[in-house]
């Protein structure tokens, strides 16, 4: 599964100017321009998870704005509901202490409470957001976040990666939604196994992007063995993590990651996937030591979003929930 050099190029620029100026229209603008890619899930899945590897081995603050815009387009399509213009997040997310309520009052529904993990709320147009419908059942709606209703408590937000990409909590107060589906749609619908496989593609395209590091620091000095060592550690972690990614997308196309096995082949590629960045974070450490993150801008960026951006997955208890899953596709 090859990189789109275009697209490596272009998130690379956009994210070096994010860096320096911390202006997201460009990006956004960027966002709009591949949303016909969102089509491609689901039919054409390996250039969709090609897009993202792409985006991830380019600029990882760049890729966090276009996932959630192409999974919003996507479950968009899939729900049968055309998407409004600008730019798209989705806040799928739950904890303690947040509850966001969903009612109808004649057919219309508003959306009330709270939501944490809203990356970008403030900034961008609308949302696929998920919320309560009773005290057991969850519903995804289209909202504009550009409602009065929605607004931003003040939150700290002091992450070394990803810091441009705020991520906070968003308050929701009486604010039209359109439903997206049913109750439950959201999970069981194929597409949300699929849409979590698009996360780790960006995840492996930073991997990439590494082992592109480590190679083009060969070029330029003379590798010793164990420079040769880590060079190819890393090339076939990275080689068997887009094996496993390019065999996933064959499985969607074929129709073959639906009902139970979609969630397992979707643990299994972002586990895989995960361990690969994270591995290929250690051995560039130990290859390079500590000149290209303190004297390389873009490098050092890419360690500290990737160590931000990696932690969606959720490491072992991810791991854990694969292993239950194995152990019901069985029963």
């Amino acid at each position: 599964m090859e990189l789109e050099a275009t697209i490596v190029t272009r998130a690379r620029d956009l994210g070096r100017a994010l860096a320096a100026e911390g202006d997201l229209a460009d990006t956004f603008a960027f966002a709009e321009e591949l949303s016909p890619c969102a089509r491609e899930l689901g039919s054409d899945s390996t250039a969709y998870l090609r897009t993202l590897m792409s985006l991830g081995a380019g600029d990882l603050s760049v890729a966090r704005v276009v996932e959630p815009h192409l999974d919003a387009l996507a479950i968009l399509s899939q729900a049968g509901i055309a998407a409004d213009g600008g730019v798209w997040g989705v806040y799928a997310a739950h904890g303690p202490g947040h509850r966001l309520e969903a009612v109808a009052d004649g057919g219309r529904w508003s959306l009330s409470g709270t939501k944490p993990w809203c990356s970008l709320a403030g900034e961008i147009a609308h949302a696929v957001v998920t919320a309560h419908t009773s005290a057991t059942t969850t519903r995804a709606f289209a909202v504009s976040l550009r409602h009065p209703g929605v607004t931003h408590p003040r939150q700290p937000w002091v992450p070394r990666g990803l810091s441009r990409i705020r991520s906070t909590t968003t308050q929701f107060a009486q604010v039209p939604a359109e439903a997206v589906g049913d109750d439950e749609w959201y999970l069981r619908r194929p597409g949300f196994a699929w849409g979590g496989i698009g996360v780790a593609a960006v995840w492996l395209g930073a991997a990439h992007a590494l082992l592109q590091t480590l190679a083009d620091s060969a070029d330029r000095r003379e590798p010793d063995q164990i420079a040769l060592m880590h060079l190819g550690r890393a090339d076939i972690t990275v080689h068997a993590a887009t094996l496993a990614l390019g065999d996933a997308a064959r499985a969607i196309d074929a129709g073959e990651a639906t009902g139970r096995a979609g969630p397992v082949l979707a643990d299994r590629v972002r586990s895989i996937c995960a361990a690969t960045l994270e591995k290929l974070v250690t051995i560039t450490g130990h290859a390079l030591g500590p000149a290209p993150l303190t004297a390389d801008d873009e490098h050092a960026r890419r360690i500290a979003d990737a160590t931000v951006y990696v932690r969606q997955h959720h490491a072992e208890r991810d791991l854990a929930r694969l292993g239950g899953a194995l152990l019901d596709s069985r029963a």
